[in-house]
């Protein structure tokens, strides 16, 4: 009883000290607003300054290929966390990544649901296609609990932060990481963020093999 009562008060205290932080992301490119829904892709984190427990790997999450791109384009998962990809496309694909820490090779496969990978390591995975060039998303693999992704007005939400000093970072493939360090509970006014999209949305790269791509308009292929 003393322990369920010691659980009880624990509970309750960081309850009362768990605050909420909420903004919201816009993006524009080449000095031109963006759609409000295109800061979806983007992933808003905060990392405290202060210990706190490492975050549990989630269920399972998919990154599907579908009409010849990944689907979601940007998936943010804790460590630990499996992915699979499965193609709902009538062609073969071949998503791959040679991220540090995180390499994969689903290899070539066609409609199904394909393999599946656990990302163990902290960090951006960048994934591609070894069929089609064309083809990029992005895993982030956060060794935070505290994330969440804009909704399709740009904004976003991040509840039970604790209190104390640490870091909000948005994250979006095309620009470098947006990052302020803050005390959540003394940010009482809504965030407003902007960023500049200054990168290609398929960034130059090569294939699995670190060679440029091939001509990939042959039979079974498209």
């Amino acid at each position: 009883m003393a322990r369920l009562l010691f659980a009880v008060l624990l509970f309750a205290a960081y309850a009362a000290s768990a605050v909420d932080l909420r903004g919201q992301v816009m993006l524009s490119a080449n000095g031109k607003a963006l759609r409000a829904s295109e800061a979806a892709e983007a992933v808003v984190y905060f990392r405290p300054r202060a210990a706190f427990e490492p975050p549990q790997p989630m269920p399972p999450v998919s990154m599907s290929t579908r009409r010849k791109e990944f689907v979601p384009r940007v998936l943010p998962i804790t460590p630990g966390t499996e992915v699979g990809f499965p193609n709902l496309d009538p062609i073969l694909h071949n998503a791959f990544s040679t991220s540090t820490g995180n390499a994969f090779d689903t290899g070539v496969y066609g409609t199904g649901k394909g393999s599946t990978h656990k990302f163990s390591t902290p960090g951006l995975v960048k994934v591609y296609c070894n069929v089609h060039h064309s083809m990029s998303a992005s895993i982030l693999v956060l060794d935070t609990p505290w994330f969440t992704q804009p909704d399709a007005q740009g904004r976003f939400e991040l509840r039970n932060l604790p209190e104390g000093q640490g870091d909000l970072v948005v994250f979006h493939d095309r620009t470098a990481p947006w990052q302020q360090s803050l005390d959540p509970a003394a940010t009482t006014a809504e965030l407003e963020i902007e960023l500049e999209l200054k990168r290609r949305r398929v960034p130059p790269h090569m294939n699995k093999f670190g060679k440029p791509y091939a001509n990939t308009s042959g039979p079974g292929n498209y």
